[in-house]
């Protein structure tokens, strides 16, 4: 196998919400607004409730999901709308840190920098052995975009890619499902894919965008919100793969898992979950149920 080679939101009513300046948290504009689950809110480790508040960690650089806002400052997105109800819901706020990067979650949560992270993480038997998941949102619609002028017929598997260059973002699970697919071409008797790897999704679009790399796979929410803002940009992709969910990373047996579980689940109940991910226009990615663990796979 050949080696790998190195914005708009609908208009609601805003609630602006700033993390606590004294846990040093980013500041972050939400669009919902839920209530205190006094049940739930019991449910906390006593260090939480105490503090007051869960810090969070993602990293901004993928709209709908996670973002900086046009002041470069301000965190906005699917994730920061769904984080910060689950506390809400808790009775505990949420404050957000930049973890400077999709590779420095996992270390991070091991380090105890943060208290959970929510950051398009997917979860995968590989990363079950060092961190833990509570399931929120359906990942099987991918993407793969390409300039209009290339000219590349629509595809919807990923074996029409063999021979190609396709870009990804490192540390992501299509890196892994691409190596997969390469592996397929190559006992087809076909070329493999030669995988470009980039340090987060906006590169790999600047990329295609000034013609180093044809193409770039990715999750189709982060994709699609890139080629209805870039108009040179088009999906010649479109993929469904059987692959587990988008999922909250918490560390290893943390004590704060029962009670987010349960307040993600009272969302999806109440229909809260389903209001934010139709703001950000990723409704097609609801689960009926949010899981843990071994339940997710």
């Amino acid at each position: 196998m050949k080696a790998c080679i190195y914005l708009l939101p609908l208009l609601f009513s805003v609630i602006q919400q700033n993390a606590i300046s004294a846990e040093s948290g980013v500041p972050f504009k939400t669009y919902f607004n839920v209530d205190k689950d006094e049940g739930l809110n019991r449910q906390l480790p006593v260090d939480i409730i105490n503090r007051g508040t869960i810090i969070a960690g993602t990293n901004p650089n993928t709209p709908p999901t996670t973002f900086f806002m046009e002041d470069n400052k301000t965190l906005t997105g699917r994730e920061i709308d769904l984080m910060t109800a689950i506390g809400q819901r808790l009775g505990v706020k949420t404050v957000w840190q930049d973890t400077g990067g999709f590779d420095n979650i996992i270390p991070g949560l091991k380090a105890g920098r943060y208290d959970v992270a929510i950051s398009n993480i997917r979860a995968t038997p590989k990363r079950f052995k060092q961190v833990d998941f509570i399931s929120y949102f359906n990942t099987s619609r991918q993407a793969v975009i390409s300039l209009k002028s290339s000219a590349i017929s629509p595809f919807t598997d990923l074996i029409s890619l063999c021979g190609k260059t396709v870009g990804a973002g490192v540390g992501t699970a299509q890196i892994d499902i691409l190596n997969k697919t390469s592996k397929v071409c190559e006992a087809k008797k076909q070329q493999p894919i030669t995988v470009a790897v980039f340090p987060d999704r906006p590169a790999g679009v600047v990329a295609v965008l000034s013609g180093r790399v044809p193409l770039f796979y990715g999750p189709w929410e982060g994709l699609a919100w890139q080629v209805s803002k870039l108009d040179k940009l088009t999906i010649s992709g479109q993929i469904n793969v059987d692959e587990p969910p988008m999922s909250i990373a918490l560390a290893k047996d943390s004590p704060l898992e029962p009670a987010i579980l349960a307040a993600l689940n009272t969302l999806i109940k109440d229909g809260t979950y389903q209001k934010i991910l139709d703001h950000w226009q990723v409704g097609y990615g609801a689960l009926p149920e949010a899981k843990s663990n071994q339940a997710i796979f």
